[in-house]
């Protein structure tokens, strides 16, 4: 979500945020992401679970070739533009205010072919659901998302109004503090979670949730 504050305990944490440009290779393309901290503040940076996130998607731990896709508080949009790499039918959504920006990203790293199954789309949690089809998406991917404890409900609103019988959703977070267990503890209430990854380095969690009572198709 754009526009909120972020606590960062370091002035050297903060260096790479000022930096015009992030450069990644995932692939088998070297991707430019543009940053902006200082007009638009955490959503247009890239935050470590992105990058992680990332990873785990081109490790090819779920199935992306031709499957729908939904990147939620997408920010730079790093996820969504590897999720379309590899394969996805991607959506890439935030709020209204961050949309020209993360336009731009995805128009500087996607190939026309690419971009022709990509949409950048405006969500805000809990408000303009319906204009998505309920139950839409194979995978609903978030990164870092779930830090703004006024957020959880809209959030697990959204959440249950993209997924289907069959959706699977993997979000990547860092355990800052005892409100990102409670949102974890709210999600167990409608879906079935489970960690599936963690990094060491970047001390990044990646879970993943389905609608309960259901069996795991990706």
């Amino acid at each position: 979500m754009a526009l909120v504050p972020y606590e960062e305990t370091t002035e050297l944490g903060l260096q790479k945020f000022h930096k015009p440009l992030a450069t990644f290779s995932f692939a088998n393309h070297t991707i430019q992401i543009r940053q902006d901290w200082r007009h638009l503040g955490v959503s247009a940076v890239v935050w470590d679970a992105a990058i992680v996130l990332s990873t785990y998607l081109e490790m090819g731990a779920v199935e992306l070739r031709g499957r729908s896709a939904v990147e939620l508080g997408a920010g730079t949009g790093l996820v969504g533009i590897v999720a379309a790499l590899l394969g996805a039918h991607v959506t890439i959504t935030d709020r209204k205010v961050a949309l020209e920006f993360l336009k731009s990203n995805v128009q500087a790293n996607l190939p026309p072919h690419i971009q022709f199954k990509t949409v950048v789309k405006e969500l805000t949690w809990g408000q303009n659901l319906g204009s998505f089809s309920p139950g839409e998406f194979d995978l609903i991917l978030g990164a870092d998302i779930i830090y703004l404890e006024e957020t959880f409900t809209d959030l697990l609103q959204t959440l249950e109004h993209l997924c289907s019988n069959h959706s699977v959703i993997l979000l990547a977070c860092r355990i800052r503090y005892e409100r990102d267990n409670n949102f974890l503890a709210m999600l167990e209430r409608q879906f079935t979670v489970r960690k599936v990854h963690y990094d060491p380095e970047k001390d990044v969690y990646i879970y993943e949730a389905q609608k309960r009572n259901q069996k795991e198709d990706l």
